[in-house]
């Protein structure tokens, strides 16, 4: 099982102190060493999630996000991001929710859920938990879930969304405008040969509330299916 090195985030590091197109042209050798380190490892974690869900992601590589930063609308200049990173989606309009890992020096994390969802599936979910929010709560508080993920994550309105009472019992569930959870790891556990294995486990963690979700997101009100 191919495992993150050392000095790829060495080369993080370096590149956090030195986010300059100089610096980088100049230590392009580095950054193509680390990047096919973490496509080796991206490689290697994909194989792991295959073995619990089925990913329409073709590969580690195509797996990437770019290291180069758009600063076209941002405040911030810096040409790189200071992290590798990339995501997993799930196959076929019936597997709903995305996967997504973060690599970088002292912030070392996954994530998994609902990023950003259509303006017609959020409205669907909030449908569902004005309806019924506790399969959606059971899910949150069970106890490998909680103590994996912590609490539901993502921006959120700070009133009830129009066309919902802002007195309902499950209005902090509604309010949301994403559904996502995260864990974070540390360091130290980055370069062991079995943590693309951790990563998956902890993944697998996500299924049944991805499986409530991806239901909800494939059928109606009534419970029929939009999908055929």
């Amino acid at each position: 099982m191919n495992k993150l090195e050392r000095s790829t985030f060495n080369f993080l590091s370096l590149l956090g102190k030195n986010n300059n197109r100089e610096w980088f042209n100049k230590n392009k050798e580095l950054y193509l060493k680390a990047h096919e380190n973490v496509i080796d490892f991206a490689e290697s974690l994909l194989m792991e999630m295959r073995g619990h869900d089925d990913i329409e992601t073709p590969s580690g590589k195509k797996s990437l996000f770019r290291i180069y930063r758009d600063v076209r609308f941002s405040k911030d200049k810096s040409p790189y991001k200071n992290h590798f990173s990339g995501s997993f989606k799930r196959a076929g309009q019936l597997l709903r929710g995305g996967y997504y890992f973060h690599l970088e020096p002292g912030n070392v994390m996954i994530a998994g859920g609902f990023f950003s969802p259509a303006k017609e599936d959020l409205l669907r979910i909030r449908e569902e938990i004005s309806a019924d929010d506790q399969p959606l709560r059971e899910i949150l508080n069970e106890p490998d879930f909680k103590k994996a993920f912590g609490v539901l994550q993502g921006e959120q309105l700070k009133t009830a969304p129009k066309g919902f009472d802002k007195d309902h019992p499950a209005i902090d569930l509604i309010r949301y405008k994403q559904f996502y959870v995260t864990h974070k790891f540390e360091d130290a556990d980055v370069f062991s040969s079995e943590f693309a294995k951790i990563i998956s486990q902890t993944f697998s963690l996500l299924r049944p509330y991805f499986n409530y979700l991806s239901d909800v997101l494939t059928t109606d009100a009534n419970g029929q299916a939009l999908i055929k």
